[in-house]
């Protein structure tokens, strides 16, 4: 990450240190990493931070299809879960607040809808109103 200019979406120091602890390490054995981790967050957070496209990232940071594969497997396997959950515990625990939550608000939202909805509502136009010109809804109004 010293090769190159930070972007104002990279991790200080600090976060990085916060971060680390959840995002997996390479694996041991075969082919080593080509691109240290924190350049790969470092890639999703510029993404996330911008909205740019995949294809459009800087060329200073890793290639896109690398970083967009490290979000789907960290997505599948539930780092990106796992990063939630500390990061809130550690956000609460700052205010003095227990790690995890003690209470939970569940809310339902019902819809009313009009007594001329349904099936038929949805069906198609008969052959005399076709014929007419004239569509179902044109004439329920």
């Amino acid at each position: 990450m010293d090769t190159r200019a930070a972007y104002p979406s990279d991790l200080t120091r600090d976060e990085w240190a916060q971060v680390e602890r959840v995002i997996p390490a390479p694996k041991p054995g075969g082919r080593p990493a080509k691109h240290d981790r924190r350049e790969i967050v470092d890639g999703l957070l510029y993404v996330a931070r911008t909205g740019c496209q995949w294809r459009a990232m800087p060329h200073d940071l890793p290639p896109w299809a690398t970083v967009y594969w490290y979000f789907r497997i960290w997505k599948r396997d539930g780092t990106f879960d796992r990063l939630m959950d500390l990061l809130r515990g550690d956000v609460r625990q700052a205010e003095g607040r227990q790690r995890q939550p003690s209470a939970a608000i569940l809310d339902s939202q019902s819809v009313k809808t009009t007594g001329r909805g349904g099936p038929a509502a949805t069906t198609r136009a008969s052959r005399s109103t076709a014929a007419s010109g004239t569509s179902s809804w044109m004439r329920s109004a």
